[in-house]
């Protein structure tokens, strides 16, 4: 995994996904229940990396996560 490509709260997501042990899947499925939108990932990855902005979902990453914007 080439973690360059990241943006600093894709990095951020990252380093919680590792600390409580949960993986990309989990939290693209956390998020599509908490807020009803689809989430997938490669849509998950634009938003990691910085191509797009989704200020519902990265509130509810934030939220599930624990860590700020």
């Amino acid at each position: 995994m080439n973690l360059s490509k990241f943006s600093d709260f894709g990095l951020r997501v990252k380093v919680q996904l590792l600390q409580k042990g949960k993986d990309q899947k989990w939290l693209e499925e956390a998020v599509a229940e908490k807020t009803g939108l689809f989430v997938d990932g490669g849509y998950m990855y634009k938003i990691l990396t910085g191509k797009r902005k989704a200020p519902k979902i990265v509130a509810a990453i934030c939220e599930i996560l624990n860590i700020e914007e």
